[in-house]
């Protein structure tokens, strides 16, 4: 007999029988080996359809049915039927496609491609960091997911990056050190699988084990020469010149290093500041580096958004008659800072121009730009976008600006956008 496929394909009580042989391709095995099938729900009117297409006069005589039904299913000769309807191995995975609505896909073939990919990158893992051995392995059998595959290799290639380069002396900011393996300064926060992954291989390359404890694990980062976390609390102020006679005036004219001042610090014995230029900055990487290259310039740090702490400094400095400046990461929350302090307390806005921008170059990190900012910021941002990257505080071409000497007239204005 000569079969149409599209008649046999919409018969409804048929569909069981070719979901079951659908399953079984899908599952890698090839249409010409598949000999029968069992089928665990098949309706009468299916039975006897097939009944009638299979059993022969002689089979009839014989009283027994080429399609058996047991406790486990109806057991059907699929290589006898296609012989039968007219059909080859051939026929079967446009059959079955059309039957049941989906493609057959080998599941097992894509199994053993993502198998393959997987072990290639374990062996490109151990490949770049073969002075951790224990955290590739650590790594692999925590395994990976067919879609999170380059995540992996980014954090291999900024393992490697970062290692490569340990122990540093002079010591850098964890942050520094994030920026310039990756382009991004967050990417070894301690609180992500990255900034874990570096402490465990700290630790292995250390040969001890690895520490839990948060005061730990900076000391482990120190003993390299990375600086984890040490000036994000309160607001930080690094060679502030005061005159006064109170216990904070005392602190900052005493320190060699940036003194963290609180709120109360500020609002019961606050300080009285000699006339300065104080630079203010939103990242206290910048003070790690001001530290490192001896900068002589004061700085004030308020590690990101402005906080109640930020505020009264910045209006205690205003009320002193303090020139001010502001520098922050070119990105749509930082610009949207420097805007602020620029528009309220008057501060001269530093690397935050077109010019830095160009000065950065055509990939000054690997994170794209965020929100859009106000209208007021709209052409720092037009040169921003031509490059489509947010540029931070860690990039060279800021720290140049920020950390040189500053160009300061008594008779200046605010920093205006370029």
């Amino acid at each position: 007999m000569s079969a149409d496929l599209d008649l046999i394909a919409e018969d409804p009580d048929l569909a069981p029988l070719w979901t079951v042989i659908h399953d079984r391709m899908c599952s890698g095995q090839a249409a010409e080996t598949i000999a029968a099938v069992r089928v665990p729900t098949l309706t009468p009117s299916g039975i006897a359809t097939l009944r009638s297409w299979l059993d022969t006069t002689a089979r009839r005589r014989g009283v027994r049915s080429a399609v058996t039904v047991g406790a486990s299913g109806v057991r059907v000769p699929l290589r006898e039927l296609l012989t039968l309807l007219g059909l080859t191995a051939e026929h079967l995975p446009y059959l079955v496609e059309r039957a049941v609505g989906r493609p057959v896909v080998d599941r097992a073939a894509n199994r053993r491609t993502a198998a393959a990919l997987r072990q290639e990158l374990w062996d490109y893992a151990s490949g770049a960091l073969p002075h951790v051995p224990a955290l590739v392995a650590r790594m692999r059998a925590a395994g990976v997911a067919d879609d999170d595959a380059a995540s992996v290799r980014r954090i291999v290639d900024a393992l490697a990056a970062a290692t490569s380069q340990l122990p540093r002396s002079p010591a850098v900011s964890l942050a520094k050190l994030s920026h310039d393996c990756t382009g991004d300064p967050h990417y070894f926060d301690l609180d992500t699988t990255p900034g874990a992954r570096l402490v465990a291989a700290i630790a292995e390359l250390d040969k001890r084990s690895e520490p839990s404890r948060p005061d730990l694990v900076r000391a482990l980062l120190a003993d390299y020469g990375v600086i984890a976390d040490r000036l994000s609390a309160t607001v930080l102020l690094y060679r502030v010149q005061a005159v006064g006679d109170g216990p904070v005036d005392r602190r900052l004219r005493e320190a060699a290093t940036p003194v963290a001042l609180t709120l109360l610090d500020l609002t019961r014995t606050p300080p009285m500041l000699a006339p300065q230029v104080l630079t203010v900055v939103e990242n206290p990487s910048v003070l790690e580096a001001a530290m490192a290259c001896d900068s002589p310039g004061p700085l004030a740090c308020t590690s990101g958004q402005l906080s109640s702490v930020d505020h009264t400094l910045l209006q205690l400095a205003v009320d002193q008659g303090i020139h001010l400046r502001y520098s922050g990461d070119l990105d749509g929350s930082g610009l949207r800072i420097a805007e602020y302090v620029a528009r309220v307390y008057g501060a001269e806005l530093v690397a935050m121009d077109a010019s830095t921008v160009r000065d950065a170059g055509p990939e000054p990190s690997s994170v794209t730009l965020g929100s859009t900012p106000e209208a007021r910021e709209a052409t720092v941002w037009n040169a921003l976008k031509a490059g489509g990257r947010a540029i931070f505080q860690e990039h060279d071409a800021v720290l140049r600006q920020v950390l040189g000497q500053p160009a300061h007239s008594p008779t200046a204005g605010p920093g205006e956008w370029s």
